[in-house]
């Protein structure tokens, strides 16, 4: 009977759950889909577990009681259940268990929060708030090549005039998107000759101010930059370090590899810039050069504006929609917040964090209920040995200390397994954690001091109960 209401219970539980779950996970860019309509066989395995887990634990003690003789029996009623400790070998061992998975689960669950925290609070290298991110598409004007970089800026100009908008810029790679370019370089005119394979990205003026980086060094592109001027690059930190040994870049040159026919691709650093993450969070700085993409020789129908503003999202959106418009209604957009694809992209991070909370809280919450529910049976099969210490002179303090005792050994038990358990699990996660070692100490010790707290309180209940006894009514109990 408990086995199948329980099912049915939970069943409802789960529908509505497992909604808030995938919904909370999700995010605009990353839906997250999961069938969710009723599976019978699911339904079926789920509620057979549940009634067999409850016939199983439930015959446990009915065959353990049809083995005891009559004179046992009677005789451990002569003594007034005081010397039965061991008849709850069994129950102390299952606390004992709950507490160690608790355990082990509260400590997956905080390293999957604070390294999904730790990933929120990376310092990129650029802003990330007030940035609106437009996808361009101008295949269906069929314009010629050489009239498309004159387009892309006259569309650009026309966005920068929008009232609220600080900035824009054009750029081929959008930060953190998980898209990428690299390429074979060789620095020139360098002894020995220093070869590496940077990241690429082609923008045009104003990125770095969008995006909120800094320009250490040199310049910005600007107007002297065409198809038929000097090609040049500004680089990163990371560049700087690695292929010009730390020094200014300013000045040197590189040369991009290319294929057999194809025309020598040499460019001039003019600018060096802060360096910034750039497919993902995750990563450490590489080493990046941006190039001009007003030196494009062949500029695609596609582009991607970087807006910066103060402005609502929605207005901001609807500003460009009427802007490209009125450029040409053939232009197709589409629109993502910069903050929100971030959050998208950390979508296992999320999903991690947010199941193993869940579970964790859920392991913790039974555990709690289990320890409640062993330490209130024991003091009512010791009743009658509470009442025979209470009328020989113990005070209430005695008898809650005494309970808590059992309790706390309980815990202290499993914590040690939980603790090495956790540790296993932890060692088998430690890649999908950032910025936290598997063994972090804080970590282990802030679960450990919530199962701790969380079961102190729950066996203090009937700790209080049984000093509240009155030592005539418990001698009298059997």
């Amino acid at each position: 009977m408990l086995a199948a209401i329980g099912a049915v219970v939970g069943f409802i539980i789960a529908q509505f759950l497992s909604r808030f779950l995938v919904a909370f996970i999700s995010g605009e860019g990353s839906s997250l889909f999961v069938d969710l309509s009723l599976d019978w066989r699911l339904l079926g395995f789920t509620a057979g577990i549940a009634i067999l887990t409850s016939i199983l634990f439930g015959l446990t003690p009915a065959f353990k009681a049809t083995g005891m003789t009559v004179g046992s029996v009677l005789k451990d009623a002569g003594r007034g259940m005081t010397a039965s400790r061991e008849r709850f070998g069994l129950r102390r061992i299952l606390v004992v268990a709950q507490v160690a998975l608790s355990l082990t689960l509260l400590v997956g669950a905080l390293l999957f929060v604070r390294s999904l925290q730790n990933l929120m609070g990376v310092n990129a290298g650029f802003k990330q708030e007030g940035l609106v991110i437009t996808d361009i598409d101008m295949t269906d004007l069929k314009l010629p090549k050489e009239r498309r970089l004159d387009y892309k800026r006259d569309l650009l100009e026309r966005v920068r005039a929008i009232p609220g908008v600080t900035s824009a810029a054009e750029t081929s790679i959008v930060p953190l998107s998980g898209n990428g370019w690299n390429d074979s370089v060789e620095m020139l005119n360098t002894e020995p000759a220093k070869k590496g394979v940077p990241w690429f990205s082609r923008i045009t003026p104003d990125f770095f101010k969008t995006m909120g980086g800094r320009i250490l060094a040199g310049r910005d592109f600007d107007s002297r930059d065409t198809v038929q001027s000097q090609k040049v690059a500004i680089v990163n930190e990371t560049f700087a370090r690695q292929l010009v040994d730390g020094g200014s870049p300013l000045g040197k040159r590189f040369q991009v590899e290319v294929g057999p026919g194809d025309p020598e691709l040499v460019y001039e650093i003019v600018g060096l810039v802060n360096d910034t993450k750039y497919q993902d969070l995750r990563e450490e700085f590489k080493p990046i050069a941006f190039v001009a993409a007003s030196q494009d020789s062949t500029p695609d129908t596609g582009a991607q504006f970087v807006i910066a503003s103060d402005l609502p999202t929605v207005a901001v959106t609807s500003a460009v929609k009427q802007v490209m418009s009125d450029a040409n209604p053939k232009i197709s957009l589409d629109f993502h917040v910069f903050k929100t694809m971030i959050v998208d992209g950390l979508l296992q991070d999320r999903l991690m964090a947010t199941l193993s909370g869940f579970f964790g809280l859920l392991a913790a919450l039974l555990a709690t209920v289990g320890l409640y529910g062993v330490i209130s049976y024991m003091v009512a099969q010791r009743r009658n040995e509470i009442g025979i210490r209470m009328a020989l002179g113990a005070d209430r303090g005695t008898i809650v200390k005494m309970i808590l005792g059992d309790a706390g050994l309980l815990l202290i038990i499993g914590i040690v397994v939980g603790t090495g358990a956790a540790l296993g699990a932890s060692y088998w996660a430690s890649s999908m954690l950032y910025g936290l070692k598997w063994h972090d100490p804080a970590t282990i010790v802030m679960a450990i001091a919530v199962l701790g707290v969380v079961g102190l309180l729950a066996s203090y209940i009937p700790a209080y109960r049984a000093s509240k006894v009155d030592p005539m009514n418990a001698l009298r109990y059997e």
